[in-house]
């Protein structure tokens, strides 16, 4: 990746465009990609992200938005380490601006790598001998605000088989030289990648656990790769943007569509510079809970996620205010189970920031029993949203036209003016809401974000058996039982043995 233009300071809008107009090699429909800025599947996410960016330098955000960090850098709030509970507070407002800017529809935007790279400036001693490729890459990153994403999911074939038996799929180093690495394999799904400067690209924690020292080896790498390395493919589903024929189609899906990517590697050459974990079974294992990006990563989606749920409240009310129904009593009890959802999560981000643990060197990062139960709610909360609309709206949002042609047609329309209106709504507004309706919860877009809502975050076993484990680990499963016990001694057969209750 060549240094973006104003490689010095923080990237605004126009050039993040610029910067990745770099000859990555992104296919799409059975071509290669010219440029992800302006290909209709893509081009109206980056504008999105542009829009992030140019909010860092806009006097109305700034403030809440930047800080400078211990070495003067002048970066955004959740790009560097926090120090204390106000710090990250202001931090996780910070990823809040961003998010009411999308209204939480996308997961992945530049703040979400940053709960790990920020903490490249405290914990870069993990990483040795590869320790100052660590803090580099801090440097470079909170200077310019790049916008990283990662891989770190094998591609799901032969998984019941060893790892080491997997090298025509699965990334390994094929060879080194005094240069660097390369790399051959494949890693899924790189969400929004194709608009990313760069990737960072591990072992997650499930395949780390199977790794084995003496055999894995090839397999045990952590590093980043720049997107326009020769060498390396990325490969999209469908996009919903290009599908959509119009915003009012599809309002959504048209500007927060972001595509997921298989990343290919074919003998890519990552230099050394660009090297965290080299073939070390045990650092690949162990960076995931040092690096503090689990506390802080849900710090991110929860607070993503409760600007998803307002929103989702809002289309809610109106959608009710548009049936008729808002004064119903049942249906106000799912309107408030939801208002509740959304309080709820946000009650979860405010104490992941103001009721924090040490993190790395002096920083300080969310408490890991509340990260790790946000975690859980968070990927069962959207299935419970989709529920409530199915429940409450019920056939109502397929009441629409086939398209805003039939809106156009003078026949048509008079028609629809009088049987498609809503409750003090008149018929194009209501059709323009149950649109925009449909595209959140029962579109394809709305099927992705469904699917993502629910294992972004790793399989549903794993978020559950690490709940219970980092319980056991930090002592308080033992306090659970010390409770339980401490109740059985107030007791046994011949009465109470505690002596402030009385007896028969």
């Amino acid at each position: 990746m060549d240094s973006p233009p104003g490689s010095t300071c923080l990237l605004d809008g126009e050039s993040f465009l610029d910067s990745v107009r770099d000859g990555r090699e992104v296919w799409y429909d059975g071509e290669k990609v010219r440029d992800v800025t302006t290909h209709p599947a893509f081009r109206n996410s980056a504008k999105n992200v542009a829009r992030l960016y140019d909010a860092l330098h806009d006097p109305d955000f700034s403030s809440a938005l930047t800080c400078m960090d211990r070495n003067g850098i002048h970066t955004h709030r959740f790009f560097t380490p926090s120090y204390s509970a106000a710090e990250l507070l202001a931090a996780r407002d910070a990823i809040a601006i961003w998010q009411r800017m999308t209204y939480g529809w996308m997961g992945r935007t530049p703040d979400y790598k940053a709960a790990f790279m920020a903490q490249l400036a405290e914990g870069y001693d993990f990483y040795e001998p590869f320790g100052e490729n660590a803090l580099n890459w801090y440097r470079k990153y909170a200077a310019q605000g790049l916008f990283l994403n990662h891989v770190l999911v094998d591609p799901p074939v032969d998984r019941n088989r060893p790892h080491h038996e997997g090298t025509d799929v699965f990334v390994n180093v094929t060879h080194d030289d005094d240069r660097g690495i390369y790399v051959s394999g494949a890693k899924m799904a790189a969400t929004g990648s194709v608009l990313t400067h760069a990737t960072f690209v591990a072992p997650n924690s499930g395949t780390a656990s199977r790794m084995e020292e003496g055999k894995d080896e090839a397999f045990a790498l952590v590093f980043i790769v720049d997107m326009d390395t020769p060498g390396l493919k990325l490969i999209g589903r469908p996009s919903y943007e290009l599908k959509s024929h119009s915003p009012f189609e599809a309002p959504l899906a048209s500007r927060f569509d972001e595509n997921d990517s298989v990343l290919v590697f074919h003998e890519a050459f990552i230099p050394w510079e660009n090297v965290l974990v080299y073939r070390d079974v045990e650092k690949a294992k162990g960076f995931y809970a040092s690096s503090g990006f689990f506390n802080r990563f849900n710090l991110q989606s929860a607070t993503r996620l409760a600007v998803k749920l307002e929103f989702a409240c809002g289309l809610l009310i109106k959608g009710t205010e548009a049936t008729g129904t808002a004064s119903f009593r049942g249906v106000q009890t799912e309107v408030g189970e939801l208002v509740a959802m959304s309080n709820l999560v946000w009650a979860l981000s405010s104490a992941m920031a103001l009721d924090p643990e040490p993190g790395v060197g002096e920083s300080v990062v969310p408490r890991l029993q509340t990260a790790a139960a946000a975690r859980v709610y968070m990927t069962s909360a959207w299935q419970r949203v989709r529920e409530i609309f199915e429940k409450i709206l019920a056939g109502g949002p397929i009441v629409t036209v086939s398209s805003l042609k039939d809106l156009q047609s003078p026949e048509l329309d008079p028609i629809i003016e009088r049987y498609f209106r809503g409750t003090g709504l008149p018929a194009h507004d209501r059709i323009k809401l149950f649109k925009l309706i449909w595209d959140a919860l029962y579109s394809e877009f709305a099927g992705r974000h469904a699917l993502y809502e629910r294992n972004y975050a790793g399989n549903h076993e794993q978020q559950r058996l690490d709940a219970l484990r980092w319980s056991d680990a930090r002592g308080d499963s033992d306090r659970y039982r010390q409770m339980v016990d401490d109740c059985l001694g107030d007791y046994d057969l011949s009465g109470w043995r505690a002596d402030y209750l009385i007896g028969d």
